[in-house]
């Protein structure tokens, strides 16, 4: 019989992180790496389980992105209508 966590999922089954955890995990990658005393060998498996976290946040980025939506008003209440980061990024500069 498998373990149950707090949770109540299998214990021996390890969570995919969530984005706050990806991004925490990613900043002490950052700052084991700027400390200059891992080796090379090391410092390669840093690198590549940073590149996994990047990969994990990036698509996790995008997917939230494409969910976004602005509320605007409209003559008989609020309406949704797709994010358009372009938009956004004219308004900003305005």
């Amino acid at each position: 019989m498998k373990k149950k966590n707090e949770t109540g999922t299998d214990a021996a089954a390890p969570a995919s992180p969530d984005f706050e955890q990806a991004m925490a995990r990613l900043e002490e990658i950052v700052a084991e790496m700027e400390s200059g005393d891992l080796s090379l060998e090391h410092m390669m498996k840093r690198f590549e389980e940073g590149q996994k976290l990047l990969a994990f946040c990036s698509t996790r980025l995008g997917d939230i992105e494409k969910k976004i939506e602005i509320l605007t008003r409209d003559g008989d209440g609020v309406k949704a209508e797709p994010f358009d980061p372009s938009a956004a990024d004219d308004n900003a500069q305005h």
